[in-house]
């Protein structure tokens, strides 16, 4: 059998590759989108029926990452796909990604707009801030295992006793909070000079959906890290924000 389920393992990498590459692509195409595209001011009145568009959008890319983190689901998709269940994800991920960015509808007003030039430079920097976090905090985890490349050719070995014991590391940004990327995600989102309400409805949806994953996540980490995240929550207490939350 393939270590890679029904999928060939010559096809596996070039695959996973694939997604890696499409996963970036989809990144690149939202940042252009938010930072050019939504700040951009629509005239007329605030339409209820874009934000209520909006929002289902964002709804559906939302429920695909909670179904998929399902282990009766993920354990299923491992069967047909084997090794490429990860890369799987982030193929769909990247897709629904993309197609809220270019569907995501244009709604009128403004929320702030700052001249001052100091301030505004300010704002930039704490921007740029949030994606080094980001990125700092994804390149520790290790992009090709979080983008599903470093699945593949990997045979999972059937038992269990032979796993390395799950270790999270309070170094770098993960030393400070928990939820680095997440953080990096509030400060590219909201640091923003001019804040149109299309960019404030996606900045805001966005960060209650993470705001709203963050303890199904803890509680998933700590069931499948026999007390490993538990001792990182105590050594390391805040989520967010150092010494606020």
């Amino acid at each position: 059998m393939h270590s890679t389920g029904a999928v060939p393992t010559p096809l596996a990498r070039p695959v996973a590759l694939g997604g890696l590459v499409f996963f970036i692509d989809a990144l690149l195409y939202s940042a252009y989108r938010y930072t050019v595209v939504f700040g951009r001011e629509q005239p007329g009145p605030i339409s209820t029926r874009a934000i209520a568009i909006d929002v289902v959008l964002f709804s559906i890319f939302a429920l695909h990452h909670s179904l998929f983190a399902r282990d009766m689901f993920r354990k299923r998709l491992t069967r047909m796909v084997g090794a490429l269940e990860r890369s799987t994800y982030v193929w769909v991920a990247s897709a629904l990604y993309a197609a809220v960015c270019a569907w995501w509808q244009p709604v009128a007003g403004t929320i702030w707009r700052i001249d001052q030039p100091a301030t505004r430079w300010l704002l930039h920097a704490a921007q740029l801030l949030g994606v080094w976090l980001a990125l700092r905090s994804a390149l520790m985890i290790d992009i090709l295992e979080l983008s599903g490349v470093g699945q593949v050719g990997r045979v999972r070995p059937t038992s269990s006793s032979t796993d390395p014991p799950t270790e999270f590391k309070a170094a770098g940004p993960y030393g400070w909070v928990r939820h680095p990327i997440y953080s990096g995600w509030f400060l590219m989102v909201f640091a923003v000079p001019d804040m149109t309400i299309t960019r404030f409805v996606f900045a805001v949806t966005s960060s209650l959906y993470l705001l709203i994953a963050i303890p199904f996540e803890e509680r998933s980490l700590r069931r499948s890290s026999s007390g490993a995240y538990d001792r990182y929550m105590r050594a390391v207490r805040w989520k967010l924000l150092p010494h606020v939350f």
